[in-house]
C-alpha cells in the first residue's frame, strides 16, 4: 500500500509542475487556481499517506503485541537457545553429540542387567552419542550439582511399568554422578532391582532425597474373578479404582505416572483378563475404551488425593516399540536413529492421556515423548539383555532414551515452570 501511495504522489508532483510552467506563460487566473487546488491536493496527498502509515503501524503494533506480551510470558516460541521455558521441547531432531553419554552404566549399582546393553555384549556406541534439539530453543545442559540441591529433602515417585522402572534407574544414575561417596546412595530395603518387587527406593543420604518406583502396569486395580463370571475370565482388571497401593503414592514432592506397554491383547485377553466395571464384567469391551475409563479414574484420584501445592504430577506419554514383525517378534536393531517412523509417532493411548490431561481441573505436565521416542529403533535392548535368546525391541538400553526423557522433565520441573524445589 505504501508503494502504491509513493506512485501516486509522484505523479501529482509532476501534474503541478505543469501546470504552473503554464500559469507563468498565460498568467491566466484561471491557470492560477489550477495551481493553488494542485498544492492542496499535494498537501491531502501527503496527509492521506500520513494516515494510512499511522494506521499501518498500529495494526501491526496491535497484532504483535499479544506476541511480544506471550513471549515475555513463556507462553509463545522463544528465539532464545537458554531455555525451554517458551518453545515446544518435543518438536525437534536427534543431533550427533560426543558429549553423550552422561553417565557409564557398569558404575551405576542401580541398572539392571538386562538394559547394561554395553555391559551385555553390544559392540557400537554410536546409539549412546544422540542428544535430542528442539526447534526453537534448546534443553539445558545437565547440572547434577544444582539439581541435586534443588532436590534435596524431597521425595521423587515414579508409578508405573517397566519402562518407569527404566527411567527411574536413568534418573538414579543421572544423580549419582555428583555424589562422591557412592555409598551413600542405597536402596532402602537393601533389595536388588528386579522386575518383581512392587516397591524400590533409593535414598541420596547425603541430601535427604529418596526417589521411589512403584510397579503399578495397568494403574488401577487387578481384581480376582466375580461370582458366576465365564470360565475363561482368570482375573480382571477393575478400571474405576485405582491400584490398591495408590495410598502410597501420596504425599510426594513428584510424582511421575505412565502406562501403555500391557495393554495389549497378549497381556490381557491371552492370559484370561478381561475388564471389570462395578460388578460387570466387560466382556466385550475394546481395550482403547477400556483405557479411556481407566485414565478418568486415575485423573479423578489426582484430583481428589493429590495436593498440587505441593506435589508437582507429570504424566508421561506412550513409548513406542520398533517388532519389524508383532506376530513373529522380529526385532531389528538399527544404528542410527530411523528418519521415517512410520507412524509409530501416533499412538491412541497418548492422545487419550492428553485429552484427559488438558480437561483436568489441577495442573498435571504431560511429557509427551512418544513422537520423539518413535526415532530411535537404534536404542532398543535386542539382543544385549540378560536373556539374549530373547530379542527385545520394546525396552531401551540405559545410557540411552531414557536419559533424555529425565533431562526434560528436569527442565520443566526447574525451568518452565519455576517450581519452588528449592
Amino acid at each position: 500500500m505504501i508503494t502504491v501511495m509513493k506512485t501516486y504522489k509522484n505523479i501529482s508532483i509532476k501534474r503541478s509542475v505543469s501546470f504552473n510552467r503554464r500559469t507563468l506563460s498565460t498568467g491566466s487566473p484561471r491557470f492560477s487556481r489550477l495551481s493553488w487546488v494542485s498544492r492542496w491536493f499535494q498537501v491531502l496527498v501527503v496527509i492521506g499517506s500520513l494516515i494510512s502509515f499511522i494506521v499501518a503501524f498500529c495494526c501491526g503494533y496491535f497484532y504483535v503485541l499479544p506476541s511480544l506480551s506471550q513471549a515475555f510470558h513463556g507462553y509463545s516460541i522463544s528465539k532464545s537457545d537458554d531455555s525451554v521455558g517458551s518453545c515446544n521441547v518435543f518438536d525437534g531432531t536427534w543431533v550427533a553429540d560426543i558429549g553423550y553419554p552422561l553417565y557409564n552404566a557398569t558404575e551405576c549399582p542401580f541398572v539392571e542387567r538386562g538394559f547394561d546393553c554395553l555391559g551385555n555384549g553390544r559392540r557400537d556406541k554410536d546409539y549412546l552419542k544422540w542428544r535430542w534439539k528442539p526447534k526453537n530453543c534448546n534443553i539445558p545442559e545437565f547440572d547434577v550439582h544444582s539439581i541435586l540441591e534443588k532436590l534435596r529433602g524431597k521425595r521423587v515417585v515414579f508409578v508405573g511399568d517397566s519402562m518407569s522402572r527404566t527411567q527411574w534407574e536413568s534418573l538414579i544414575c543421572l544423580l549419582m554422578t555428583g555424589v562422591e561417596d557412592k555409598k551413600s546412595v542405597y536402596e532402602v530395603n537393601g533389595n536388588k532391582i528386579t522386575k518383581q518387587i512392587r516397591f524400590l527406593g533409593v535414598r541420596f543420604s547425603t541430601f535427604n532425597l529418596t526417589i521411589e518406583f512403584f510397579r503399578s502396569v495397568f494403574l488401577v486395580q487387578q481384581g480376582s474373578v466375580p461370582r458366576h463370571a465365564p470360565k475363561r475370565v482368570k482375573s480382571t482388571l477393575k478400571l474405576d479404582k485405582l491400584d490398591d497401593i495408590s495410598k502410597q503414592w501420596v504425599n510426594s514432592d513428584v510424582l511421575i505416572f505412565n502406562t501403555g506397554q500391557w495393554w495389549v491383547p497378549g497381556k490381557l485377553f491371552s492370559l484370561g483378563c478381561y475388564f471389570q466395571v462395578g460388578n460387570i464384567v466387560k466382556l466385550g469391551m475394546p481395550i482403547p475404551t477400556a483405557f479411556r475409563i481407566a485414565i478418568g479414574t486415575w485423573a479423578s484420584w489426582v484430583e481428589e488425593n493429590i495436593d498440587t501445592g505441593r506435589t508437582h504430577v507429570f504424566f508421561r506419554t506412550f513409548e513406542p516399540s520398533h517388532w519389524s514383525n508383532l506376530t513373529r517378534r522380529i526385532c531389528k536393531v538399527t544404528q542410527n536413529p530411523v528418519v521415517e517412523t512410520k507412524g509409530r509417532e501416533q499412538s491412541i493411548l497418548t492422545d487419550t492421556v492428553l485429552e484427559v490431561v488438558s480437561n483436568m481441573t489441577i495442573p498435571v505436565n504431560t511429557l509427551h515423548i512418544t513422537s520423539m521416542t518413535a526415532f530411535r529403533s537404534d536404542a532398543h535392548v535386542g539382543n544385549w539383555s540378560d536373556n539374549p535368546s530373547v530379542p527385545d525391541c520394546s525396552h531401551w538400553c540405559l545410557p540411552g532414551v531414557p536419559d533424555v526423557w529425565n533431562e526434560i522433565f528436569l527442565s520443566y520441573l526447574f525451568i518452565d515452570n519455576g517450581l519452588p524445589l528449592h
